[in-house]
């Protein structure tokens, strides 16, 4: 048995306890960014191991503790557990850049607190039980508080303290749920739940289907789907710039959760094939329309890209709705463009508020931004991503799912909606971009009100420039060119993805042989 699959858990477990142990001031932020380095480095090399493992269509089981995995913790690699366990790697990479351009100093503990949501992530990729997918939930999300609030006052805390209460509220039903179908089904492991759900009597579908709802309902919280969006905008707006891009993988995981239950515990089994697929669909396309209005009305640009975060959400829900290997391997593809995209946009939108004084990255300021090229540049190209223009990633991810919508119905709804959304997205992100990089004086015929807002900023006053936060903008750019280059391959392996996830029966079979080296089953 490989200890491939459970070294993501510990590399960064151990990384964040040698990262509070250098805490110490008079060893300075070298060694703690050593740390934190080494750890991701090697999180990166096993990532792409598996990956490389998993492409062959092998699914590796790990038996922690070597017990059963209907009665340990089993972990499990997929070809979908290896591509959003790569994709967070690639992004804490980068989001680390940035973050080592200076705010680490003034975020207590993040170095620490980095790796503790680093190891909940990978977690929740490679669990194949979904009590522990509950557990590694709590450590990401236990992290992500500390990180919200890291250095924070005024807005940022009382942003901070709603996405708490909301998500242990979450927690709460999580749990719920977690016990309903234990006492129904006498498992939790997602394999085990297959076969169980599959064979269970009639006289308890009805309650089985209860509780599988109720924890979609909490998946689709963490995912940010309507109507329990709410908390997405404030939070994403007001979080660090570090913080906030690597959330941008956060409403990820709620969607690979739903992903991963609805067609693995529930994908086979009789009566509850697909019972909460008609729902996603139509609160996907309902969240899309919200989110391309958010764009339109968002103020801030932090805010416009908490919008588009939503906006990507839901469009994946609406691609992994339909339910079919097209659809979801073209989700898949855009699942991982939206995240990179997305996380830029937050990074770019500090350099931006930085630079331009005590306007900050408000649209409705007119104010002088110094330098403006390089950043400029940097926004053209994750606008036309965003917005799914030819020829980045964003136009190669929506062109994939519209020509896998399955004839019928729901085909000019689906095609209204996605290309209406990029239509108002696009609209939105052209504005911004006019504000902030054209229009940086006030009109000659400006009333004194409009000229009392205009904030004048001194090419020599402005915020310095810090070549680590371009680099890692630029490097999350870089990865969504790369998916372009690299679109031959990456397209055939979510086909595979995809194709594995719509017939669950193998991944059933060879968690279920998995069997311990040194006790009796």
């Amino acid at each position: 048995m490989s200890h491939l699959p459970v070294l993501p858990i510990l590399i960064p477990l151990f990384a964040a306890a040698l990262a509070l142990f250098f805490e110490n001031r008079r060893f300075g932020m070298a060694p703690q960014r050593v740390v934190a380095w080494t750890s991701m480095a090697a999180m990166l090399g096993v990532s792409v191991a598996l990956a490389v493992e998993a492409s062959s269509g092998r699914i590796p089981v790990y038996l922690v503790g070597d017990w059963p995995a209907r009665l340990g913790i089993a972990l499990m690699v997929d070809r979908l557990a290896a591509l959003m366990l790569l994709v967070g790697q690639l992004l804490g990479a980068a989001t680390l850049l940035h973050a080592c351009a200076g705010w680490d100093r003034r975020a207590p503990h993040f170095h620490a607190l980095f790796q503790f949501q680093m190891m909940g992530l990978n977690g929740a990729f490679l669990t194949g039980d979904v009590f522990n997918l509950f557990v590694f939930f709590e450590v990401l999300l236990i992290a992500s508080y500390g990180l919200m609030l890291s250095g924070g006052r005024g807005e940022r805390i009382r942003a901070g303290m709603h996405y708490v209460v909301f998500n242990i509220a979450a927690s709460t039903l999580f749990l719920i749920a977690l016990g309903l179908l234990y006492g129904l089904l006498g498992t939790l492991n997602m394999a085990e739940m297959a076969v169980r759900v599959a064979q269970a009597p009639p006289q308890d579908l009805a309650l089985i289907q209860s509780a599988a709802g109720l924890l979609l309902v909490v998946f689709c919280a963490k995912a940010a789907l309507l109507p329990l969006y709410f908390w997405l905008p404030e939070t994403y707006t007001h979080a660090p710039a570090a913080v906030a891009g690597l959330f941008a993988v956060m409403t990820k995981v709620g969607l690979y959760a739903v992903l991963r239950v609805a067609t693995l515990s529930f994908g086979a089994a009789g009566a509850l094939d697909g019972f909460a697929w008609p729902a996603l669909l139509a609160l996907g396309g309902a969240s899309l329309l919200l989110a391309s209005l958010g764009v339109l009305a968002a103020q801030r640009l932090r805010s416009l890209a908490a919008y588009l975060v939503l906006g990507s959400a839901a469009t994946l829900f609406i691609a992994f709705a339909l339910a079919t290997t097209g659809t979801i391997a073209a989700g898949l593809y855009y699942l991982v463009h939206s995240t990179f995209a997305g996380a830029a946009l937050f990074l770019l939108a500090d350099l931006i508020r930085r630079r331009r004084g005590s306007a900050g990255d408000r649209k409705d300021l007119v104010a002088a931004l110094p330098r403006r090229l390089v950043p400029g540049v940097l926004f053209l190209v994750a606008a036309v991503s965003l917005a799914g223009l030819p020829p980045l990633s964003g136009f190669i991810g929506k062109l994939l799912l519209l020509e896998a919508v399955p004839a019928g119905s729901r085909t000019l709804w689906v095609w209204a909606l996605v290309l209406g959304s990029s239509f108002l997205m696009l609209v939105g992100l052209a504005r911004a971009g006019t504000r902030l990089f054209w229009r940086v004086e006030p009109w000659p015929d400006a009333s004194p009100e409009r000229l009392a807002e205009y904030t004048p900023v001194d090419a020599m006053k402005a915020a310095p420039s810090r070549p680590l936060e371009t680099a890692a903008t630029v490097l999350l750019l870089g990865y969504g060119i790369v998916m372009v280059v690299a679109a031959a391959p990456l397209l055939d392996y979510t086909r595979a993805a995809a194709a594995q996830l719509q017939s669950p029966g193998d991944y059933v079979q060879q968690v279920r042989a998995a069997t311990p080296h040194l006790r009796e089953p």
